[in-house]
C-alpha cells in the first residue's frame, strides 16, 4: 500500500464506522462507493474489502448496542442465519458479474433502497 492510500483508506473507515453506528447501515453502502471513488478500488475489490472491513465495525457496534439492552437476540440470530447462507450465493454471483453490470447493480439497490426509506 505504498501508493499513498492509507489516509483515504482510514478516513472511509472512519466514516463507515460512524454512520454504521449512527444509522445502521450497512457499511457497504458508505464503504464500497468511497472505496471505488476515492481509493480507486475496482468495484469487484471494493466489495470484497467492504466486507472483511464490516466485521470488526459491526462487531463492535453489536456490542456497545447489546451492553445497553438493545439487540434483539433471536432475531439477530435468524438474520445471521439467513445471511451466512446467503453470502456465499451472493459471493458467488458477484464473482460472475462484469464490473459495469455490478456497479449498476448496486446503483440500482441504493436507488431502490433510497426511494424505499424515503416513501411515507
Amino acid at each position: 500500500m505504498s501508493d499513498g492510500r492509507a489516509p483515504r483508506l482510514a478516513a472511509i473507515g472512519l466514516a463507515a464506522g460512524v454512520l454504521s453506528g449512527l444509522l445502521g447501515v450497512g457499511g457497504g453502502v458508505v464503504m464500497v462507493p468511497l472505496l471505488v471513488l476515492a481509493a480507486g478500488l475496482s468495484q469487484h475489490h471494493a466489495h470484497a474489502t467492504s466486507l472483511a472491513a464490516i466485521v470488526p465495525i459491526a462487531a463492535v457496534a453489536a456490542a456497545r448496542f447489546a451492553a445497553a439492552g438493545e439487540v434483539e437476540v433471536a432475531d439477530a440470530a435468524l438474520l445471521a442465519l439467513g445471511a451466512v447462507v446467503g453470502a456465499p450465493v451472493g459471493a458467488r454471483i458477484m464473482h460472475g458479474l462484469g464490473e459495469a453490470s455490478l456497479k449498476i447493480a448496486f446503483g440500482v439497490l441504493m436507488v431502490v433502497v433510497g426511494g424505499v426509506m424515503a416513501w411515507p
